[in-house]
């Protein structure tokens, strides 16, 4: 499966932004879908995941509350709504999908990722 993560960009502290990833080669409602974010000088970590059916669904702690995964297996899609952004969810994030089908927030549980889109946040 192909992922294209999409949807970043330049924003202020307290806006918003929706990443999306498009999925393609494969179904996604067979896979466990997550997002992760790498920040400067740092290893790749956690932020979100959905199981496949979209039922369940995983935070870190620094972003609960703040950000939303979702999915539209009708579409192929994940989805990752951030708001109230904060100049430390500064990143690249990178979805991915797992062949389990739960909510893993471990880098290794993932088989397939998407490229990355860029996240700034200004103060």
């Amino acid at each position: 499966v192909q992922l294209q993560a999409s949807g970043g960009g330049l924003v202020q502290a307290g806006g918003s932004l929706r990443l999306s990833c498009a999925a393609s080669g494969r179904t996604l409602s067979s896979y466990g879908m997550g997002w992760f974010h790498r920040a400067p000088g740092k290893e790749r970590e956690f932020v979100a995941s959905i199981n496949n059916s979209g039922v369940s669904t995983y935070y870190a702690d620094s972003v609960k509350g703040r950000f939303t995964i979702s999915r539209d297996n009708a579409k192929n899609t994940v989805y990752l709504q951030m708001n109230s952004l904060k100049p430390e969810d500064t990143a690249i994030y990178y979805c991915a999908a797992s062949f389990g089908t739960g909510i893993s927030p471990r880098v290794r549980d993932y088989n397939y990722w998407g490229q990355g889109t860029q996240v700034t946040v200004s103060s």
